[in-house]
């Protein structure tokens, strides 16, 4: 495919409107907490979430999803979705990968997708093997496939798209003026092109995190007396 296409279909696959605005993945208790008061100490909670965190295997779940579909195992996707969904921490999240899966997956069904140029599974095909609950990372990388996207730019897209979210959360949050929330996506990069990278050479008996920081967040999060964010 024409490379410049498979660029603005990564582009706009990261910015999909899935209501990912609508989460703040525990960044609200932790800044309610005063755990994380400004930009340097954002920028340490998220750069340690892409090393050791959830996101860190999700991106890989992502990969598997995205191997699945070009391999035509619609068993081994539906799998990574049931995997993914035992994975999450908390309700919170695991219903928040649920929510935008379903946005994400509702809007390839509804959207006129381009011609393949090689035989996959149908978008309702992969959907239907997932079950009654596709995850977000699942339905990105069914998404990224029939977008004709690599996969080395697919898992870049989906840690830029994770990132950018959760700094636009700390934006409103902390707060910090939109060039700090700038500045602090470009600091990011050389952290999620590391992540990126790792994620694709992940096996399976490594797919493993150290969330509990987040998982304690999540859960405090359901009680907080007055909330911005759903997570």
């Amino acid at each position: 495919m024409n490379f410049q296409f498979s660029i603005l279909r990564l582009l706009q696959l990261a910015i999909v409107p899935v209501g990912a605005y609508s989460y703040s993945e525990g960044l609200e208790t932790l800044v309610n907490l005063g755990i994380i008061y400004n930009d340097a100490s954002l920028k340490k909670w998220l750069e340690n979430s892409l090393q050791f965190g959830a996101i860190r295997v999700e991106s890989a779940i992502m990969i598997r999803a995205f191997r699945a579909i070009n391999l035509g195992d619609l068993k081994d996707l539906a799998y990574w979705n049931a995997w993914a969904s035992a994975a999450k921490e908390t309700e919170e999240l695991r219903l928040q990968s649920w929510q935008m899966g379903r946005s994400l997956v509702k809007l390839l069904q509804d959207i006129h997708l381009p011609l393949q140029t090689k035989q996959i599974p149908s978008v309702l095909q992969s959907i239907e093997a997932c079950g009654s609950q596709c995850n977000f990372a699942i339905a990105f990388g069914i998404a990224a496939v029939n977008l004709e996207i690599e996969e080395a730019a697919a898992i870049l897209g989906y840690l830029q798209s994770w990132a950018a979210n959760l700094v636009n959360a700390g934006v409103k949050l902390i707060p910090l003026g939109q060039t700090a929330g700038q500045q602090l996506l470009l600091d990011l990069n050389s952290q999620i092109s590391l992540t990126a990278q790792e994620s694709l050479r992940l096996e399976n008996d490594d797919l493993s995190s150290c969330s509990w920081g987040l998982a304690l967040a999540s859960m405090a999060h359901e009680t907080q007396y007055t909330r911005l964010f759903r997570s």
